[in-house]
């Protein structure tokens, strides 16, 4: 069977099984840079080969990331011939290949920074945009996707539909996100455009705010604070003020649509004041049973 007769099969498996067309775009980019790079059959690369597929990617200046991203495209492909077309051929792809990753903290914004940003944010549809993802927790692109019908604002909720991982989940809007986003609503623009936030200027106006869009006015909003800003900084924000006001992990996973506990974790690591105070408060009965002066009295 040709190559190319093989992947257009693997993609149409993948799209039954449902994958994002962002995973398949770049499931196939991935791939197809190997194939072109292979100097043999597919089905005659060794472990070796997709070694120097490693380095050659290194060379590169690919980061870890990126390079591990590629192996799981592969190794996805070669089980696909495996199973699915019955080529009986070992996996080159061996697990302990991946590149090990450095796994820095998230970076959020501190409580006396948080005001003076909204302060210079003048614009209604920026600051219901933004304060969705300080108050919910939401992803910039699950932003830019929202639609009208995902808003049950008289529950004070709102529906994320096919956010990371094609997950759907419930997200609860505070009084003063409401707020934030019925104002905004009495002046949205009229559109048949079924996403909230849209474009409003431009021979663009009137049409859906793209990813890029938001990403560019917090740029523009961070230039006049003078503070490193990021929009997924919101969302890491938001996980931190609720850890540190004790809500549980499970809950804290739940609001923000992690797969894995260990993900949410993370936050631990940055600024946990409920491990400050749980610290304090047993340390000072730790002291009450095992002080010094109490033995000597004794």
């Amino acid at each position: 069977m040709a190559i190319t007769d093989v992947i257009i099969h693997y993609r149409r498996f993948l799209k039954r099984r449902n994958y994002s067309r962002y995973t398949l775009r770049n499931y196939m980019s991935t791939l197809l840079h190997f194939v072109r790079w292979v100097n043999v059959p597919i089905e005659q690369a060794t472990h070796n080969t997709l070694l120097s597929f490693i380095d050659h990617l290194l060379d590169r200046h690919l980061q870890p990331k990126t390079i591990n991203c590629y192996l799981d495209s592969i190794r996805s492909f070669y089980e696909y011939l495996i199973s699915e077309e019955e080529v009986h051929i070992p996996n080159p792809v061996k697990r302990g290949y991946a590149l090990r990753l450095s796994q820095p903290l998230p970076r959020y914004l501190r409580d006396e920074v948080i005001p003076r940003l909204f302060a210079v944010i003048n614009s209604r549809r920026d600051r219901a945009m933004f304060i969705l993802m300080l108050r919910c927790g939401l992803r910039v692109d699950e932003v830019a996707k929202l639609t009208l019908a995902a808003l049950d604002l008289p529950r004070l909720q709102l529906f994320v539909y096919e956010g990371k991982g094609l997950k759907d989940r419930v997200v609860y809007v505070s009084h003063d996100a409401h707020h934030a986003l019925i104002e905004y609503l009495n002046v949205r623009p009229h559109s048949r455009a079924r996403r909230v936030f849209l474009v409003e200027k431009g021979r663009c106006a009137g049409s859906p705010m793209s990813v890029r869009g938001i990403q560019k006015r917090m740029e523009h909003y961070a230039r006049k604070t003078g503070f490193k800003v990021s929009c997924h900084q919101l969302r890491h924000t938001m996980a931190t003020q609720l850890l540190n006001a004790d809500a549980d992990l499970v809950t804290i996973q739940d609001l923000l649509g992690h797969t894995r506990i260990k993900t949410t974790q993370r936050y631990c690591r940055v600024s946990n004041l409920k491990v400050q105070r749980d610290y304090y408060r047993a340390m000072e009965e730790v002291m009450r049973r095992t002080s010094p002066e109490k033995r000597i009295r004794a």
